[in-house]
């Protein structure tokens, strides 16, 4: 379970960056391109190094007859620090620079490192400060001798001269002749092991190093935005999310096909080329035909006749799905009516290249009969895949479009129409205007068997599509399924997409032929036309007589 877990959200975490890999992008350019800018632009620093020895006295000392001190070399280097050193050396040098002081591991040796602008500057600040600073070590352990010199013939002075002869006072003499002979060799106990060189590179700016750790940090920062944004992005992104938001099961996906882009959007010449090479690509057309078989298996103990395709959206692809759900039902053999129920901006008419009109409107108004608006649609077939001279029924929205077209389909003309639809085919496809922003197709809701909800992945908030579920559970809409429209990639959750493309080329056993109404192509009533019997989305397929 917890590796499943890991798996799970290390597939989300790809799935971020993979979105987001424009701004992870854009971040580490800007902030690599910022590090190396700002390195090229800062003066060259150079850096010397002078290096000083420290000695042990103790041997000299106890000579002298003092207290000796075992030095270390945290007290070497604060000796070092100590005092304005820095201070004097630029006034010998008339500039300044930085000094820095460091040990050596566990020697005795102390380094003196001058950092400024010229490494002639840098390497006479190095060793001018070491020079000084022996100088001064000098200077001060020289009176110190002296000092201790004239304490101790003090010392002597004061004894009797029987005592300056006697052992006490021959101890003093030795003393004051030690520190005498100390204070004129001008012991330091330090001195300068090494002078510091003319350094032949600047010690910085290092400009491919913070290159580089700009660009870490570019990548640390692209990452959290990548995340930040997806945290804050409320768009439907994977189909397991449209399933959850709707509490629905995933009868499918639509993939993001080219094919399907032309046959809705393109001109009339581009769908006829199109239209010429042949159908929807294999695993295009497999993807419809498997959510056709995910409702006969998932719902095999209800009668499903009329189904409504409908979405929270403009765009969301219930057009595009209504129709390749009918062709889909149609080339299985079945009897199949498409209706379009959108009276506000019918689309159906110019995608399949048909009549305008007469159409649903006019079939509302008494205009003319259900028999002589509909209009029958050849599939596209390929010799030997048993779909020859299958075909479905259209009825469009009509030629014009009313200035009340909710009243017309809140009507008894309306449910009439459904009811005359049911009497003859095996299925009815309604296509219908969105439901989260058109009220129209409210009404008929409970008038059918089942309602499907697509939606586009990456399009609309999460919010839109929870208010129109809350709306149709409130509405108690008879929910069958959603289906994820604008599927990219295969999502790892949702194996139907591949195994379209895995048998895209495989050959579904032919069906007996079937007619739809008997509806001509210039939709002349049909003879004899007879009520289907008990077929729909699971029943076998009827054959009509003409």
């Amino acid at each position: 379970m917890d590796t499943q877990q890991t798996d799970l959200s290390l597939r989300q975490a790809t799935g971020v960056l993979r979105r987001r890999a424009p701004w992870i992008l854009l971040c580490l350019v800007l902030v690599t391109g910022a590090a190396y800018a700002v390195s090229k632009r800062q003066t060259k620093q150079y850096t010397a190094t002078a290096s000083l020895v420290f000695s042990n006295n103790e041997p000299t000392q106890q000579v002298a007859g003092l207290q000796s001190a075992i030095p270390n070399q945290a007290t070497n280097v604060k000796l070092v620090q100590l005092g304005d050193m820095g201070v004097k050396t630029a006034r010998r040098l008339g500039h300044s620079a930085t000094v820095s002081v460091s040990a050596e591991g566990e020697s005795n040796i102390v380094d003196v490192s001058a950092t400024a602008t010229s490494p002639v500057l840098a390497r006479e600040f190095a060793n001018t400060y070491t020079r000084l600073f022996v100088k001064e070590q000098q200077t001060l352990n020289r009176k110190g001798y002296t000092s201790a010199a004239a304490l101790v013939k003090k010392q002597l002075a004061a004894l009797s001269p029987k005592e300056r002869v006697g052992a006490a006072g021959l101890a003093l003499l030795t003393r004051a002749a030690s520190l005498g002979a100390l204070a004129e060799l001008q012991p330091g106990g330090v001195q300068v092991a090494q002078a510091a060189s003319l350094p032949t590179a600047p010690s910085s700016p290092h400009i491919a190093k913070n290159t580089l750790l700009g660009a870490v940090l570019g990548l640390i920062l692209g990452f959290g935005v990548a995340f930040l944004l997806e945290h804050l992005d409320r768009r439907i992104r994977e189909p397991k999310d449209l399933a959850a938001i709707y509490h629905l099961p995933l009868l499918g996906v639509i993939p993001e096909s080219s094919a399907l882009a032309h046959s809705t959007n393109s001109s009339r010449s581009a769908r006829r080329r199109a239209r010429a090479k042949g159908a929807l690509p294999p695993a295009d057309e497999e993807a419809f035909h498997l959510i056709r078989a995910h409702l006969r298996y998932l719902y095999a103990d209800r009668e499903l006749r009329t189904l409504l395709v409908a979405s929270a959206a403009a765009g969301d692809g219930k057009t595009t799905l209504a129709r390749q759900l009918a062709s889909a039902a149609a080339g299985a053999g079945s009897v199949v009516l498409l209706v379009e129920a959108d009276l506000r901006r019918p689309t159906l008419a110019q995608q399949l290249e048909i009549q305008p009109g007469p159409g649903l409107l006019d079939v509302l108004t008494g205009t003319v009969s259900l028999w002589r608006a509909t209009q029958m649609i050849d599939l596209d077939s390929s010799p030997g895949d048993g779909s020859d001279g299958r075909t479905f029924d259209v009825l469009v929205a009509g030629a014009e479009l009313p200035p009340n077209p909710g009243e017309l389909i809140d009507s008894d003309a309306m449910r009439s129409v459904l009811e005359q639809a049911r009497s003859t085919y095996d299925l009815i496809v309604v296509d219908t205007p969105p439901l989260g922003a058109i009220s129209d197709a409210f009404p008929l809701l409970r008038g059918v068997d089942g309602v499907i909800i697509v939606g586009r992945l990456g399009r609309h908030r999460r919010e839109v599509a929870e208010d129109l579920h809350d709306t149709l559970a409130g509405a108690g809409a008879p929910l069958l399924g959603v289906v994820a429209n604008g599927v990219k990639s295969t999502p790892r959750g949702s194996d139907d997409y591949a195994r379209a493309r895995a048998y895209a080329g495989a050959k579904r056993p032919p069906a007996p032929l079937v007619s739809a109404n008997g509806a001509s192509a210039s939709g002349a009533a049909p003879n004899g036309a007879s009520p289907s019997g008990d077929a729909s989305l699971h029943g076998a397929a009827l054959t009509r007589k003409a």
